[in-house]
């Protein structure tokens, strides 16, 4: 399928508009994971070889630029949910497996750690179809998880959405004291417990 604009054109891109959007993307990624929600577009455009023309034809706003990033992790936030559906290993070990395996990837994203711990309200509406793919795959997860006896009867996908967001809290606060791993070791036990 061809890549299309970003303001929503129904015509696909050329070539090398869409290579300076991957590019741009790219940068953005970089960008904004090091520096968080205030990372600078002309920093992003001169990282991604471009005019800041030419990134602001493909995202009008910094908004739209996060909108996209934040859309693409839970994209892959939900791609390790459905690998973990798809896996034969015990299913507390594999639920397990899949909330450290996203939290690592959080870890290493300021915009992520700020839009889970609360930052980023007014871009959570505009994500509603990934957010609730997310949910779906996360509550098949869950429920076997539940029939195996592994997670609490009473887990629900909310609730691990609210665990990420606490974590993500304590990863963009890096303070002394404030160890993300431990408290995910910390949550995790909190999920298995009866």
């Amino acid at each position: 399928m061809p890549d299309l604009a970003a303001t929503g054109s129904a015509r696909p891109l050329r070539a090398d508009a869409r290579r300076n959007r991957e590019r741009i993307l790219e940068s953005a990624r970089e960008v904004f994971s090091a520096d968080g929600a205030e990372a600078q577009m002309d920093d992003i455009a001169l990282r991604a070889g471009v005019g800041v023309g030419t990134l602001y034809r493909h995202f009008p706003t910094k908004e739209a630029l996060l909108l996209e990033l934040v859309r693409e992790k839970l994209r892959v936030f939900d791609d390790n949910v459905v690998d973990a559906l798809a896996s034969d290993d015990e299913a507390g070990a594999v639920f397990e497996a899949l909330l450290r395996r996203n939290a690592e990837i959080a870890s290493s994203d300021a915009v992520m750690q700020q839009m889970l711990a609360g930052t980023g309200d007014r871009l959570w509406s505009r994500l509603q179809v990934e957010r609730d793919r997310l949910d779906a795959h996360t509550s098949e997860l869950i429920e076997r998880a539940r029939l195996a006896g592994a997670v609490r009867a009473d887990l629900k996908a909310s609730d691990v959405a609210m665990m990420m967001c606490g974590l993500c809290a304590t990863m963009a606060h890096g303070g002394a004291g404030f160890d993300w791993r431990r408290y995910l070791d910390l949550s995790l036990e909190g999920l298995t417990s009866q």
